[in-house]
């Protein structure tokens, strides 16, 4: 058992030294490029900042299964890429999942993908990992104990959505310096945990991994951020945890187990559904952006960026906390926990008002114009008139 913990260890801190290394390359990469954030009226950042972050991410955890690969061909490490006994997958194919999303959030943080070509990226890299056999084919029936109830093809799409859907709730609670690498470190580590405790060798190698380069990336991209993530960081790293989750699963699993890594990703979870019902009540697109999210919600209560980024922090290891005593106990209090905590953090949503419109039609009759305003933040409209100024008087101090 030691050696299996000197690997983890190793690729933990492979992943950490990389990210550390490879960021302040990324940073540059991204100025050359010109993939950088701007200040406006729905941004937090008051000076222009590159992303591509999400560079050394990938590269840290790319680096931690290239010696993983090294060490057990070469040095005789356990073989820790060996899935649960009901599971069947080809490693190489799901690296290239990990290589297609990541290269979506990549193209997207230099030219800005439609909101519909991000999401076909998403789903090829999606439809690419259910190839290589990472689904679930069978789930207990709750309503029968000791009956199964097979998935068949259905298994397929419903690995898809349900991959797809991690990404984007990494991708949207993306809205602070360290809160989505943050959010994911915790994230990870707790589905460290949980895979050892299960005996999934593959699922805890990744989630090392991606434990070590959130934590090596937080060095510079928590407050105040000297780099963002961008796409290409928050789609690798809610893939990854998708994936993690995935492979902590058996393919015969209890619906509980599958709540679990939910639980874990409750924040993002309740960040986007909130945004979900919010421009919906406001008759909005969904994919409009506004100053409604967690984030926005805590700042405009009185905390600045550190603090409110550390209510999150505390709020996912709750959630974390919660969802690792899930796994201990038996069926009844496993329910009583979950909604427990589900309705705990519905409360302290409602206390945030996040469910509450930000961004409303407002007819102009002088115009004859229909525009969104924000009636939160009266300075909206005028902060949106001079994004183009800010853009241009903050441009040639970016390289300095």
């Amino acid at each position: 058992m030691r050696s299996y913990w000197l690997s983890y260890l190793a690729m933990f801190a492979i992943a950490l030294l990389v990210t550390l290394v490879t960021t302040p390359l990324a940073r540059k990469f991204a100025i050359h490029v010109g993939s950088v954030d701007y200040p406006s009226a729905r941004r937090v950042n008051k000076e222009p900042t590159p992303r591509m972050g999400g560079i050394a991410i990938f590269a840290g955890i790319s680096a931690a299964f290239v010696v993983l690969i090294i060490g057990t061909y070469n040095f005789g490490w356990p073989v820790l890429l060996s899935p649960s006994p009901h599971l069947t997958i080809n490693y190489s194919i799901l690296a290239l999942a990990f290589v297609a999303i990541f290269l979506t959030g990549l193209l997207d943080d230099k030219f800005s993908l439609t909101p519909h070509a991000k999401l076909v990226g998403q789903i090829i890299a999606a439809c690419i990992a259910a190839a290589s056999g990472l689904v679930i084919g069978v789930i207990v029936n709750p309503f029968s104990p000791g009956e199964y109830i097979n998935l068949g093809w259905v298994a397929y799409p419903l690995t898809v959505i349900y991959l797809v859907a991690y990404v984007n709730i990494i991708n949207l609670v993306d809205g602070l310096d360290g809160l989505a690498a943050g959010i994911s470190g915790i994230a990870s580590t707790t589905m460290f945990v949980l895979s050892i405790w299960a005996g999934r060798l593959d699922a805890a190698a990744l989630a090392a991994a991606v434990s070590g380069s959130t934590l090596g990336f937080l060095r510079y991209n928590f407050h105040p951020a000297s780099i963002f993530m961008g796409d290409s960081g928050s789609l690798t790293l809610g893939f990854a945890l998708g994936t993690i989750s995935l492979l902590s699963v058996t393919r015969i699993a209890g619906l509980t187990t599958i709540i679990v890594p939910l639980v874990i990703a409750g924040i993002p979870i309740i960040d986007t559904f909130s945004a979900i019902v919010r421009r919906t009540r406001a008759h909005v697109k969904v994919s409009q952006a506004d100053r409604g999210h967690i984030h926005h919600r805590l700042m405009a209560e009185g905390y600045d960026q550190k603090q409110a980024v550390l209510v999150m922090y505390a709020w996912t290891g709750l959630l974390c906390i919660g969802s690792l005593v899930m796994t201990q106990v038996e069926f009844a209090p496993r329910v009583i926990i979950f909604i427990v905590l589900l309705i705990a953090s519905f409360a302290f949503a409602n206390h945030l008002h996040l469910f509450d419109p930000v961004l409303l039609h407002h007819y102009d009759p002088a115009t004859g114009d229909d525009e969104l305003v924000s009636p939160g933040d009266p300075a909206f409209d005028e902060e949106e008139k001079r994004e183009h100024e800010i853009r241009e008087a903050h441009r040639p101090h970016l390289g300095e």
